[in-house]
């Protein structure tokens, strides 16, 4: 609503009225589309060392020509992808000469398939990361500038200052600082974990100063990693023993990152300090199961939905505003979830200012879509879960893996559910709020209440998850 003291004049209120209609359309042509930030080419090179510097050798990790993984996201559903290769002695060369001219021949070729040109970061003093660049006109040069200057392994000789925290800091605080900022989402984060909350190559420390050093920029973390058909491998469609997602010391949990499955875990713990701290799914593709690798295609298992326009700018507008979910399997296809109080309404990645003592309305629509997914499988939606916790500001111990305020407020079966139409349908009320908290929604096709520990024998397909981003709930 236009309030009189807010305009100065009719032709105000016309112009006024013109940038709502404008912004409405836009936003009308918005849907859930799904895609994928971590996919390697063949300009994931491997090295010949015997040279100085060392040579890239094409196709020496993965092996696919970009529109090629381009062809197969299509195939499997995908409306936009990332491409990101990862580096070595002077990669950024490789990736500016050879893998940038790749990716503006696919995306004429593929044009179906929105692409972004990025990397996977050799982030200083930690694990990979994607770092997607705005499609702008000189994107190659604004990507070769970072991988040139701050990649962990690009200098050449080896510059063991280049692979720590302050190196990191000083990248997110460039990265920050540009006028059309890149997007940093950690990789794999409890991949080299020995155990629950003891962490390795990546901490919530770490996380942490990212986030308050960049938060346009290291906006979040792999929920769901890569490699998830490890048990496939060289085997054909039978299962061998095998850790799900490449995850040998602390397995994943139902094909989640401990760091974003453990109810109250370490996610919580960012959501309650009120960190716009989101989760994403992807393959880590390098060779496919069927060619001997541990990967699916990009889009055959995982998927990241974003709620955009099929454009670079809003995607990666909606990547970093967190309006997002994930699922495994093809297990659901659209997931709404809407807080409503006082006539005002948010979804996922929003927030929603309510009045003290307000009872909010959570409503979630879920789209269980008929039909096979790729495995040949029409996997079933078996329980919702409507997931709540408090936000109490940033606490002083960086440390910190936990949120003891984060409970179920409620768990829906197919007894407890609605219909409409073929969407699943679930209604909760949050009473009487009185603290500033977030929502969030995940769901499975499974039997246990958390998720536990996949067995390396485990089918990936028998053990679908998907978890919806949250809703702040700010009290005013």
């Amino acid at each position: 609503m236009i309030r009189p003291n807010l305009v100065a004049s009719a032709s105000a209120v016309v112009a006024l009225s013109l940038v709502a209609v404008g912004n409405a359309e836009a936003q009308s042509s918005r849907a859930w589309i799904s895609g994928d930030h971590h996919i390697h080419s063949r300009w994931s090179v491997g090295w010949d060392t015997e040279t100085d510097p060392p040579t890239a050798i094409k196709g020496g990790d993965a092996i696919y020509p970009i529109a090629m993984n381009a062809t197969m996201a299509r195939y499997y559903g995908l409306s936009w992808m990332v491409g990101t290769d990862h580096g070595g002695p002077n990669h950024s060369k490789v990736n500016r000469e050879q893998a940038y001219p790749e990716l503006l021949l696919s995306r004429k070729a593929v044009p179906e398939v929105v692409q972004f040109y990025a990397m996977e970061f050799d982030t200083p003093g930690a694990d990979h990361s994607s770092m997607i660049m705005p499609h702008t006109h000189d994107e190659a040069e604004k990507l070769e500038e970072l991988e040139s200057s701050f990649a962990a392994r690009d200098a050449w000789p080896r510059d063991p200052t280049r692979n720590t925290e302050p190196k990191m800091i000083e990248a997110l605080e460039h990265m920050r600082d540009m006028d059309e900022p890149p997007v940093v989402i950690a990789h794999h984060p409890s991949r080299s974990a020995d155990s629950i909350g003891v962490y390795g190559l990546d901490a919530p420390a770490e996380f942490r100063k990212w986030n308050n050093t960049a938060p346009n920029v290291a906006i979040g973390m792999e929920g769901a990693p890569g490699h998830q058909a490890v048990v496939f491998r060289a085997t054909g469609d039978s299962v061998t023993p095998g850790p799900r997602g490449a995850y040998g010391r602390q397995p994943t949990m139902g094909g989640f990152d401990q760091m974003t499955a453990r109810l109250g875990g370490f996610w919580d713990s960012m959501l309650g300090e009120g960190r716009h701290w989101w989760i994403t799914a992807n393959s880590d593709s390098h060779v496919n199961w069927r060619e001997g690798g541990a990967d699916f295609w990009p889009g055959e298992y995982s998927k990241t939905y974003v709620y955009a326009d099929r454009a670079h700018d809003d995607i990666l507008d909606g990547i970093r505003g967190g309006r997002v979910f994930v699922t495994l399997g093809d297990l659901v296809s659209e997931l709404w979830v809407t807080a409503e109080a006082g006539g005002a309404e948010a979804g996922i990645g929003g927030e929603l200012e309510v009045s003290s003592g307000s009872d909010v309305q959570i409503s979630v629509r879920v789209l269980d879509p008929a039909g096979e997914n790729s495995h040949g499988d029409s996997p079933e939606v078996r329980r919702v879960d409507v997931i709540i916790g408090e936000v109490h500001g940033h606490l002083d111990d960086p440390t910190v893996d936990t949120n003891p305020t984060t409970a179920i407020l409620q768990r829906f079966t197919r007894s407890e559910w609605s219909r409409d139409g073929d969407y699943i349908v679930v209604n909760v009320t949050i009473p009487n709020v009185g603290q500033d908290m977030y929502v969030r929604v995940r769901g499975t096709n499974g039997d246990e209440l958390e998720p536990e520990n996949d067995p390396p024998t485990e089918d990936p397909w028998d053990d679908l998850w998907f978890y919806s981003n949250p809703i702040f709930l700010t009290v005013r």
